[in-house]
């Protein structure tokens, strides 16, 4: 990859009226050469003044606005939130880490802005938003997927982990895949997006520990737990998607049963009652059988309790590119850690489900912050 993390600032590239933004982003620490930098000024009048009509979405990091640059072309543009410091963190972390890797399944960084307290991101703009919105968002954004469609971003997205798990170096945990970050162009080809949490993995470490930062409902629960970050972090999160994709469902919205289950623990109950496909959207009236019950059984291998049980990313876009025997023998069951409000407490209480039963965990001392992005709950804990 070739990126330096935390070194000197070597300048931006093209400067498109931006002087200010690259010694802004020197001082800052912006490490890469890679990036435009764009004005303040050029980024107003490029979404008529950050006009409402503009904005394509937004949560607690900020808002995202469609732009258009004087050459006419189309942009997103990411304005953080001022008043964040973990936003100017992960502005930081965008940067440096994928200012200068291109993959198809990954979301092109175009360039920045730094000017006063202003933190802005250019991206390549995609056409069809995010899959949270064409899949599991409201009827007015909703989007009819077929089976290829859909089989296609799966396959797409786990490509573009495997790329960052193996190919890059240092290598890179997003530790924030979801249906928000999975961006469609056009002809909804899928893109990652969103690097803000994204970790470098270096060749000869294992496991980094770390403040744990992610979104509840697609975080591995040894991470959760301990801190202990590895890339099958991003394999458990990967598969609760999956799960996502086939269903037309979300993983911390839907409730499934008398139990009220979530996504992963339904789709285990269904495969010990051997009604697996009944969770497949029924939107999806015609689907080769065969292949979306290999979807399904990658995405439970993918979510099972240990870390080491897991596949690599690079095993899981085999068995979703192609037919594999499956040894469902050795298929162990997810663990769940879930979300409890409570009343008396500003603390977040987390439940696991283990093989032998539901356990509920104690409220977790350890829990720095809890904060709203986007349509989902992203909490960020210290490992104990």
């Amino acid at each position: 990859m070739g990126c330096a993390w935390f070194g000197a600032f070597s300048g931006c590239k093209g400067k498109h009226g931006g002087n200010q933004t690259q010694v802004e982003g020197k001082k800052l620490g912006i490490l890469t050469s890679d990036v435009k930098c764009f004005s303040y000024n050029s980024l107003r009048s490029a979404t008529a003044n950050f006009h409402p009509s503009s904005k394509i979405g937004g949560g607690g990091y900020g808002v995202v606005y469609r732009g258009v640059l004087r050459d006419g072309t189309q942009v997103a543009i990411k304005s953080l939130s001022t008043e964040s410091k973990q936003g100017t963190q992960e502005f930081l972390t965008e940067i440096n880490v994928i200012s200068n890797i291109r993959h198809p399944h990954l979301v092109e960084l175009i360039g920045c802005c730094v000017e006063d307290n202003h933190r802005i991101l250019v991206y390549e703009y995609l056409e069809n938003n995010s899959l949270a919105s064409a899949l599991l968002g409201s009827k007015s954004k909703h989007i009819a997927l077929d089976w290829p469609t859909r089989a296609a971003i799966c396959r797409g997205t786990a490509s573009g982990l495997v790329f960052l798990h193996e190919e890059t170096e240092p290598h890179i945990v997003h530790r924030d895949i979801k249906a928000s970050n999975i961006l469609l162009d056009g002809n909804f080809n899928p893109k990652i997006g969103d690097f803000g949490l994204a970790k470098l993995f270096p060749d000869n470490v294992t496991h980094l520990s770390t403040r744990v930062a992610g979104t509840i409902g697609y975080l591995a629960p040894e991470y959760a737990l301990l801190g202990q970050l590895t890339r099958k972090a991003d394999v458990y999160s990967l598969g609760v998607l999956l799960l996502e994709i086939v269903s037309g469902r979300s993983s911390n919205m839907a409730a499934f049963g008398e139990e009220l289950l979530v996504l992963v623990e339904w789709t285990w109950k269904l495969r010990k009652e051997e009604r697996l496909l009944d969770i497949v959207d029924p939107e999806l009236t015609e689907y080769p059988e065969a292949e979306v019950m290999r979807f399904i059984k990658v995405a439970l291998f993918c979510t099972q309790g240990g870390a080491h049980q897991r596949p690599t990313m690079k095993q899981v876009l085999e068995m979703l590119s192609k037919e594999v025997h499956l040894n469902e023998k050795a298929l162990t069951e997810p663990d769940i850690f879930r979300v409890h409000s409570s009343g008396h407490s500003s603390g977040i209480n987390l439940s696991k489900t283990s093989r032998a039963e539901r356990q509920k965990q104690p409220a977790n001392p350890s829990v720095n912050s809890t904060h709203s992005y986007s349509s989902q709950t992203e909490t960020l804990l210290l490992p104990r």
